[in-house]
């Protein structure tokens, strides 16, 4: 695509849990790099010891700049292109669950090519009973985004789950817009479910969606990452 059409203005995101790059680093640099993407959305990003660094040489390695997260936003992190200026950032802790693990999401707003949209990433927990509780905190911070919403995330539960059903409320599911729901997201050893997503505003064109699978992909997480191709709603 062009960088910006009649119909708006193009982004290519990618939404990945890239498993704490505990597999193939080198393979996970080439399938982003490969992707080139405006956008990435990550989970499991740094968020200990030296997480800054960390983050920012994760960025280097796909040829992008750290936007937002890391240890504040719990290893969500949001990375970006330099054709995209982010504009601020917020983060969200959800309450912790004696015994569990913390969770978070990332958030910031940003415009490419005169068109301004809001960026977001979470991933809830594994505990199904902890998860339609951090939905609901995080769905009402969505509700507030400012502009035309683009949110990835790793929900730990398919589209039959409660949590995804609340954070699906309203936006469009990329997958479902390109009917492509059958792609499943985990585990690249043995696919079996789709719980990774990417949801957007109505007002965003889902022009194309792809669940990235390749050798490279299955050496570098347990997870495959998204691929979405969108057209934002210029300003009037």
């Amino acid at each position: 695509m062009n960088a910006s059409t009649g119909d708006g203005v193009r982004l290519r995101v990618v939404s990945y849990n890239i498993h704490g790059q505990r597999d193939d680093t080198a393979a996970l640099a080439a399938v982003v790099r490969e992707a080139a993407p405006d956008v990435v959305i990550v989970q499991e990003g740094a968020r200990r010891f030296r997480w800054r660094q960390r983050n920012a040489s994760l960025a280097a390695s796909f040829g992008l700049v750290l936007a937002a997260g890391g240890l504040p936003s719990l290893g969500n992190v949001l990375l970006t292109s330099l054709r995209v200026r982010v504009r601020d950032t917020r983060d969200r802790r959800f309450p912790l669950t004696p015994g569990r693990h913390l969770r978070g999401a990332v958030h910031a707003d940003c415009q490419v090519a005169g068109a301004r949209f809001t960026l977001a990433g979470s991933h809830l927990s594994t505990d199904p009973a902890e998860r339609p509780a951090q939905a609901e905190l995080l769905r009402k911070d969505l509700a507030e985004a400012r502009w035309p919403l683009v949110f990835g995330a790793d929900l730990n539960e398919g589209p039959e789950g409660p949590a995804w059903q609340t954070l699906a409320d309203g936006f469009t599911d990329t997958a479902v817009a390109m009917d492509r729901a059958d792609r499943l997201t985990f585990s690249c050893t043995d696919p079996r479910r789709r719980i990774d997503a990417l949801f957007v505003d109505p007002r965003i064109t889902v022009v194309d969606y792809d669940v990235v699978d390749t050798p490279q992909t299955r050496r570098a997480s347990d997870h495959f990452p998204i691929l979405v191709d969108l057209l934002l709603p210029g300003e009037d």
